[in-house]
């Protein structure tokens, strides 16, 4: 008997997505054998893994033409081999993967990120929104393997569908390898950090105006994304150049170094559709593993995270006055500020990957 060979199919970049690469480890530390099928992307980073890399170049890179390119290719890649699991990330790699695993008999896991259909960029395009929701209607209900990232989106599919989602949250590992770097922020103030990726919604803008009310604090901006020359402009705009600082984007084995040297962290998530209204940023728990405390957006998921280890203070609207005041009165409550930390302390402990990972038991047996 060789190992079980489990065939990871994912569109986004290998390199970064955090999430898969944390399934593979503990699937390999099950000892089953793993193959990560991915696209070359043009800023890809490239990485030494425990396990198997293919990547595809793909002749078209973005909307309905790529989709159905990736999941032509896919489908007969999987159709001349053998696994004994397929694990399909997110919706737009399930139609391959569900109908390789019903030709093939091979046991299907579906991990979905978010709320797929109701992702921001869907927002205000019914003919795309339609199409994403039908695949949903079409597929999930079959699925009897499956698991998503918070609770609010397993409610949301099992009121839709009655198909008894798992949750399996985006957590850091508590014992992660990271690479030790002394870095230097470029400023000498207090530093509130945003880390991920640069997308409409992510709450940068008010940050931005809310650094008008602030003196002593700089924004501190690590990552990279579509709206990131957006941001530049609107930062000079703004006569901010001087307060916010893009430091681009740093590998995930580095990241921590940046994380833990801030002041606050913030997770200002607007909610631009259900899938950002349901959604538990993994910022969240970098954060709570960093120690520092969290300036949040008062969406369920992040709220019920936020008070129940008391990790940080929620603003309740977007105005910019309304996020500065809570950074300030934060700021100035030293008995506040050291509480949060020891509560960060405690929670770290039980919001780790090592915990949380235990689930996969469930769906790979």
């Amino acid at each position: 008997m060789g190992k079980k060979k489990v065939f990871v199919a994912v569109t986004n970049d290998v390199s970064t997505d955090y999430r898969v690469h944390k399934v593979c480890n503990y699937l390999i530390s099950k000892n089953y054998d793993v193959v990560v099928y991915g696209r070359v992307l043009p800023n890809t980073i490239a990485v030494k893994r425990g396990y198997k890399i293919v990547r595809k170049q793909h002749f078209f890179n973005n909307n309905f033409l790529f989709y159905a390119e990736f999941n032509i290719r896919l489908f007969f890649y999987l159709l001349f081999r053998k696994y004994d699991y397929i694990l399909s990330n997110d919706l737009d790699t399930l139609p391959s993967c569900f109908f390789a695993s019903k030709i093939k008999n091979i046991n299907l896991v579906y991990d979905s990120h978010e709320l797929f259909s109701e992702g921001p960029e869907l927002q205000g395009r019914k003919f795309v929104q339609g199409f994403w929701r039908k695949l949903e209607d079409f597929f999930l209900p079959k699925i009897k393997n499956s698991y998503t990232v918070s609770q609010s989106i397993v409610e949301f599919y099992d009121d839709k569908y009655q198909n008894k989602m798992g949750l399996i949250r985006n957590i850091p590992l508590k014992k992660d390898v990271l690479i030790v770097d002394d870095i230097v922020f470029p400023t000498k103030n207090k530093t509130i950090i945003y880390q991920g990726v640069l997308n409409p919604g992510r709450g940068l803008k008010p940050m931005i105006k809310a650094l008008n009310f602030i003196n002593d604090v700089d924004l501190i901006i690590v990552g990279y994304g579509k709206v990131e020359e957006e941001l530049k402009d609107f930062v000079a705009k703004e006569n901010m150049n001087n307060r916010v600082h893009f430091l681009g984007r740093v590998s995930r084995d580095k990241l921590f170094n940046y994380t833990k040297k801030a002041t606050l962290g913030m997770v200002l998530e607007e909610p631009l559709g259900l899938s950002f209204q349901y959604s538990l940023p993994n910022k969240l728990f970098d954060y709570i593993h960093a120690g520092i405390p969290i300036i949040a957006g008062n969406l369920p998921e992040i709220t019920r995270i936020v008070n129940k280890y008391k990790v940080g203070v929620l603003v309740n609207d977007y105005q910019p006055e309304t996020i500065a005041n809570a950074i300030k009165k934060l700021l100035k409550d030293d008995v506040l500020l050291s509480e949060i930390k020891e509560n960060e302390q405690k929670a770290k402990d039980i919001l780790c990957w090592e915990k949380e990972s235990e689930k996969l038991d469930n769906y790979f047996k």
